[in-house]
């Protein structure tokens, strides 16, 4: 069964975001971005339409990696080669987001993002008789919670890093108003600007090799639709409760100008002691403090590193 109302991806489509994904692995000024991009793998999934990037590497028990909202598998470019000398690291696009295909026409929101990831999850080998591991950033971080809740028995235990949805509930954008909001996301100012919020010092870090990273997607064939289309949805929002039952870890940034202090102080009273903040760290903890991160995920406290 295909996700419902998208069962076309044009060869044209699918051959434009192979090579988007292709010249990234040999053109971005990011050497660590380069060698994310040529680790992508395109997976045919079973009931899905076309092929899927997901990049994987390493050895290893499997890491399965989620980025945020309106990003993609580069996220995790810094973060990957600190985990991947003990993990098959598993880092995909999420549905309806960075170098994937969007099937025309298609239904993009929430169901569709996880019934991608359970087809990815079957593609990958990841199963109850060797379960994974998780983490996800900001949006996801919320899908990582629905995930680990729906497929309990193939997940071990949760990173989250500046988790976003998890409390709350979700607020449909209007029809029109969506494609306005996308269009405004799209303009070279705004993005620069929401780049730069997202990391602790954006004076130093944010250069020209992070606002390509940053923009790159949206060269993908249809990313203002599904865009639009996902905002419609509402997107995720009122994840968290419950919890899932696994072991679950949270790290987020003292210097986070993405998540306003309404949407901390309900996670944080959602979340409790699981909480650990990293100083000179903003929305990204896996690019601003990697090693804070991979720290932590491999058993040791963040806050040990420097910042």
């Amino acid at each position: 069964m295909s996700i419902p109302g998208g069962d076309q991806v044009p060869a044209a489509d699918l051959n434009s975001c192979r090579a988007l994904v292709a010249a990234a692995a040999t053109d971005l000024l990011d050497p660590q971005g380069r060698s994310l991009a040529a680790a992508v793998q395109w997976l045919p999934l079973a009931g899905l339409p076309g092929a899927w990037p997901v990049a994987i590497l390493g050895q290893g028990p499997a890491l399965l990696l989620l980025h945020g909202f309106d990003s993609s598998f580069l996220e995790f470019r810094r973060l990957a080669p600190l985990l991947a000398d003990r993990h098959r690291l598993i880092i995909p696009d999420l549905y309806g987001f960075g170098f994937c295909p969007r099937p025309q026409p298609g239904a993009y929101g929430p169901p569709a993002v996880l019934d991608h990831l359970e087809r990815l999850l079957a593609a990958t080998g990841i199963d109850a008789g060797a379960p994974a591991g998780l983490i996800g950033a900001s949006m996801g971080g919320a899908v990582a919670v629905e995930l680990a809740r729906r497929q309990s028995e193939r997940f071990d235990r949760l990173l989250l890093l500046a988790p976003a949805g998890l409390t709350g509930r979700p607020m449909p954008v209007p029809p029109l108003l969506d494609r306005l909001g996308v269009r405004f996301l799209a303009l070279p100012g705004v993005r620069r600007g929401l780049c730069r919020s997202a990391f602790a010092d954006p004076d130093r870090d944010v250069g020209a090799a992070e606002l390509e990273i940053a923009s790159l997607h949206l060269q993908a064939p249809h990313w203002a639709e599904a865009l639009a289309a996902f905002a419609r949805s509402g997107g995720f929002a009122g994840c968290g409760s419950p919890l899932p039952d696994q072991p679950l870890s949270v790290l987020w940034g003292a210097q986070d100008r993405i998540l306003r202090p309404p949407q901390k102080r309900a996670a944080s009273t959602l979340l409790g002691e699981r909480v650990e903040e990293l100083s000179h760290c903003g929305h990204l903890p896996h690019i601003d403090r990697p090693e804070a991160v991979a720290t932590r995920w491999n058993g040791g406290p963040a806050s040990v590193l420097p910042g």
